[in-house]
Order: structure tokens, then C-alpha cells, then sequence
């Protein structure tokens, strides 16, 4: 009997310490991600409140019109278009993660230097690479002129070069979180197969392709799925850089959800694109899942 007391105080006990944490996700997540599936099918202006004929049921009418609505059909495509800064933001970390933690002194210093954008402000970092890619008098385009390039590029000003623009943006971003989780990937791997490596003759290229390459893949893996569910949910920088423009060139769909809902206050449709984004991200992941069988090496 006492044990069973025992038993359930500690239980109880372990509720009342995870009770907080489960009421705010349930307020905060779940119900809010139920409610925006129920409205996914409704058409109402939430300044109408909720009053008598205000909430209309549409049925699948809001994600029929997804499928003619040009805007959002670009803001995927361009979402897509965005993924691409992961790839090169893991390639340009590894390679400095590498550099760093076998050639260069005072790491620490190095690893505070990079990661320092990652924790700034993302409006701060931003207004000043609005500054920088300034058509007319950025220094950027002023140190183009000065080499000899007639015509610089307009960058964000410019629908061709606006989104390769953000993109280099946030990688630059992006590299110091890349790079301290690769460098501690780096140091977790046995200096033991490196020794036995040089035994064995293997040059650079050999040690890096056959051992930290591999015994990397964990790491990239993770990397690599955090990275692309965060280049869905692009919002901040985008909202402060360019609005989606010039000409819809950078508009991805939370910045076309969040127009949609607190602009055009049309919270039914923008909830349906919440839930195509999520089916996006979700096809997209389990892929991944299903793809690192073959390459990570645990």
C-alpha cells in the first residue's frame, strides 16, 4: 500500500512540475493549430469578430483558389528558389569548420566572430546590408565601379538579383550556427582513425572524403533538415529587406500568409496556406528521413 502511494505522489509531483509546460502548449500550439484547420475551411475577417453570419463555411473553396492564385504559386516556387542558400551555407561552414579547428589559433575567437551575425538583430543585420547593396551610393557597388563594372547591379532593387541577393544575405547569416555545430561534430570524432590514416599513407583530400566526410553525416543530416524547415518559415528578413518585392521576386509564403492575414485580414485563406505549408515541409522531411538510410553513417 505504501508503495503505491508512494507511486502515485511521484507521479503527481511530475505533473505539477510538467503541468505549466503542457497547458501553454496546449493554449499555445495545439488549440491554435486545430482552430487554423477549422478556419482553413471558413471564410471570415476576424475584425468582424464573432458575430452571427460572420464565419462563412467554404468547404475546400480556399484551397481550390491556392491552386489559381499566381502569388502563391510564385511564393512556393520561390521558397524553393531560397532552399538552395542550405546547401551552400553547409559547404561554405564545413569547409571553415575544417580550416579552423586544424589550422588556426585562438578558435574561440574565431567561433565568437562567426556566430556573432547569427545572435544579432535580424533588423540591425539587415538595414545595414540595405546600406551596403545601396544602388547609388552603397559601397558595394561603389567598389564595383571603382574595378571597372560600368553598370553594378541594383541587387535588392533588382527582380534578378534580389532573392541571389537574400540568399547571400542569410548564409552569411547562417554560418556561425553551421559552423559551432560542425566543429563540435569535428572534435566528437576519435583522433585515433586519423593516426591510423597516416599510417596507412592517406593524404588530406583521402582523410577528409573517406573519414570526416562520413563520420560527419549525422551532423549534416540534422543541419540539413533544420535548415530547410527554416528556409519554409523565411519571414523576418524578407519583411524587412524587400516586402516580396521588387515584383514579387522574394515573396515566399509566410510573408503571402501574413499579408493575407493581417494585411487583407482574410483569416480563412491564409490558414489553408498554412496548411499547404505544412504538408510542403512535412513531404519534404520525411523524404529526408527516408534518404539518410543511405548516406548518414551513425
Amino acid at each position: 500500500m505504501r508503495t503505491t502511494w508512494m507511486k502515485w505522489k511521484d507521479t503527481a509531483a511530475g505533473y505539477v512540475f510538467v503541468g505549466p509546460m503542457l497547458l501553454g502548449v496546449l493554449v499555445l500550439t495545439v488549440a491554435p493549430i486545430l482552430i487554423s484547420l477549422v478556419l482553413s475551411f471558413t471564410e471570415w475577417n476576424f475584425m468582424k469578430g464573432f458575430s452571427p453570419g460572420a464565419i462563412k463555411f467554404t468547404g475546400l473553396a480556399n484551397f481550390a483558389r491556392l491552386a489559381d492564385d499566381e502569388v502563391f504559386i510564385r511564393s512556393v516556387i520561390n521558397n524553393f528558389t531560397f532552399m538552395i542558400q542550405v546547401p551552400i551555407g553547409l559547404a561554405i561552414s564545413l569547409l571553415l569548420a575544417v580550416l579552423i579547428n586544424k589550422h588556426v589559433y585562438f578558435k574561440s575567437f574565431f567561433k565568437v566572430v562567426y556566430f556573432f551575425p547569427y545572435v544579432s538583430s535580424v533588423v540591425a543585420v539587415s538595414v545595414i546590408w540595405m546600406v551596403l547593396f545601396q544602388p547609388s551610393f552603397g559601397p558595394v557597388n561603389h567598389m564595383l565601379t571603382a574595378i571597372g563594372i560600368d553598370n553594378p547591379p541594383k541587387w535588392l532593387a533588382d527582380i534578378h538579383y534580389a532573392m541571389p541577393s537574400v540568399i547571400m544575405i542569410v548564409v552569411w547569416i547562417n554560418i556561425g550556427f553551421n559552423l559551432i555545430i560542425y566543429m563540435a561534430g569535428l572534435q566528437s570524432i576519435p583522433k585515433d582513425l586519423y593516426e591510423a590514416a597516416d599510417i596507412d599513407g592517406a593524404g588530406p583530400a583521402s582523410k577528409f572524403f573517406k573519414l570526416t566526410l562520413p563520420l560527419l553525416t549525422p551532423t549534416t543530416f540534422f543541419l540539413l533538415v533544420t535548415g530547410i524547415i527554416s528556409s519554409f518559415k523565411v519571414f523576418d528578413i524578407i519583411n524587412v529587406l524587400t516586402q516580396g518585392g521588387p515584383a514579387l521576386s522574394t515573396s515566399v509564403i509566410v510573408y503571402y500568409l501574413y499579408e493575407t492575414a493581417f494585411i487583407n485580414l482574410n483569416m480563412g485563406y491564409a490558414s489553408a496556406m498554412a496548411w499547404i505549408l505544412f504538408i510542403l515541409v512535412f513531404i519534404i522531411t520525411v523524404i529526408q528521413w527516408k534518404a539518410q538510410q543511405k548516406w548518414v553513417n551513425y
